[in-house]
């Protein structure tokens, strides 16, 4: 089901559930407004979109605390198709997204989370906590002193507050002191109204202007798989850091169901597609955002900002926020990772570094997951096809994983080794996969039988059936 009802989801953690939710709600106006900007979507468009998405996800997401909205992961994939063909496919493919979306998250993708190794998750996560800083400091070039004066400012007070007081989340308190600074126009300092038009008027409930045959089908499908696989693999990585930093568990599968429904809301009020976003999630639970009413209270908070306080909200200094930012991506970054780089394996390594090298090279999540996941299979499959060879008296034990990648060298041991006084083989603790295997033993019993040897096969375990009646012809 999507839609449960939890008393203690919604209400076990009032006060800081409210105050997490306001401060996600602000440090998420420069992100999506830099977002709307690269995509080519209004400013105001994108923000109400995240107001949808964090409102529906709040409802019906399988995970308390984690903040979805319009993000630029998401943005990057729709970039080519606004350009080429306009805001009202953009617009279809939003809607579709989400109905790929539901109906994978109704089939169990969900479950393909289980093939993503450690390495993988930990590259992740460090390369997006890389991917947050760079944009942070790219934000900083050509600035002046009072800019660079204030971020240090921030990033100082992040760290010092909470040793003060812990009762108000600390950069509440630096947006509130930061802003107050700001209105000195003698420091001519960036604001969030300096990054771009807020003029435009909400979006309001409809369908996509666009023809409703196969050919638009066509055009927006490839980029709706596209923000489905991008949107689900951002969102179900996110949850599992949520879930160590809350201590707690979520539900994959329902988050997946929300993601789609949200998109699909999204998309009938003209927004662009959302997924998880990993910076403002961790700055929600550091300011004390437990249970769905923090993201809830971020939705309807940046709502009433957009609505009625417009005027206040384009005052806040990116300064401030970009101080913030640097500070969520230190604490989003994994340094326990590097602390035991040495005494991880060399593969692990290896895996880890690539997946944070392709991501953030590439800023495509999808590619460096999935080079980090063929990487891993590739080292997964070299282990496996070791086998241990142990002669003791005329018997040979033999233990590994027996298939494909391993019969080569199954039988080239045979082949170099000389094995006249062995006559047994004890096959009882490797495991066969496939023909392969049966194909290698064969082989192994056509060289005995040619140098006239004799030969007993004991044990040997598949849980292939096919392979039953000729394991049983072997001996």
């Amino acid at each position: 089901m999507i839609l449960q009802f939890n008393k203690n989801e919604w209400f076990g953690n009032i006060k800081n559930d409210m105050l997490g939710g306001l401060v996600t709600s602000i440090a998420l106006i420069p992100e999506v407004i830099g977002f709307a900007i690269i995509a080519g979507v209004n400013p105001m468009t994108a923000l109400f979109a995240s107001v949808t998405t964090l409102t529906v996800t709040s409802i019906t997401g399988g995970r308390p605390a984690m903040v979805s909205a319009a993000a630029g992961s998401m943005a990057l994939v729709m970039v080519t198709l606004i350009k080429t063909h306009g805001l009202e496919y953009m617009i279809a493919a939003t809607i579709l997204t989400g109905i790929i979306q539901l109906i994978l998250g109704y089939l169990g993708i969900h479950q393909l989370m289980k093939f993503i190794s450690k390495p993988v998750m930990l590259g992740f996560v460090n390369a997006l906590a890389i991917l947050i800083f760079l944009a942070q400091v790219q934000q900083l070039d050509n600035k002046n002193l009072a800019t660079y004066g204030m971020v240090g400012g921030t990033i100082a007070l992040m760290y010092l507050l909470p040793r003060i007081t812990k009762a108000i989340p600390p950069a509440l308190i630096v947006i509130i002191a930061m802003t107050i600074v700001s209105l000195n126009p003698g420091f001519g300092l960036q604001t969030v109204g300096d990054l771009g038009d807020m003029s435009g008027a909400l979006p309001f409930l409809g369908l996509p202007s666009v023809p409703f045959t196969f050919e638009t089908l066509r055009i927006i499908f490839p980029t709706a798989l596209a923000l489905s696989m991008v949107g689900l693999i951002e969102s179900l990585l996110t949850l599992p850091l949520i879930n160590d930093m809350t201590d707690s568990t979520g539900d994959n599968q329902r988050e997946v169901k929300a993601q789609g429904l949200a998109n699909i809301v999204t998309g009938f009020f003209g927004g662009p597609a959302g997924c998880a976003m990993i910076g403002q999630a961790v700055i929600n639970v550091k300011s004390g955002g437990r249970k769905r009413l923090s993201t809830l209270t971020a939705g309807l908070a940046l709502l009433l900002m957009i609505v009625a306080l417009k005027g206040i909200m384009i005052q806040i200094p990116t300064a401030a926020l970009i101080g913030i930012m640097i500070t969520v991506a230190f604490e989003t970054f994994d340094w326990q990772s590097v602390k035991t780089i040495r005494k991880t394996s060399f593969a692990e390594t290896i895996i880890m570094l690539v997946t944070i090298a392709i991501v953030v090279y590439t800023h495509n999540l999808a590619i460096g997951i999935f080079a980090g996941v063929l990487l891993s299979m590739i080292v997964f499959f070299a282990k496996a096809a070791k086998l241990e060879f142990s002669v003791q008296g005329d018997t040979i034990e033999i233990s590994g994983q027996l298939f494909f990648a391993s019969a080569a060298s199954f039988i080239a041991y045979f082949q170099t080794n000389d094995l006249q006084q062995v006559t047994t083989l004890d096959l009882s603790r490797v495991h066969l996969w496939d023909e392969s295997g049966v194909d290698a033993l064969h082989t192994v019993i056509d060289l005995y039988e040619k140098n006239k040897q004799p030969l007993t096969i004991i044990g040997m375990t598949t849980t292939n059936a096919q392979l039953v009646e000729r394991i049983a012809a072997l001996r």
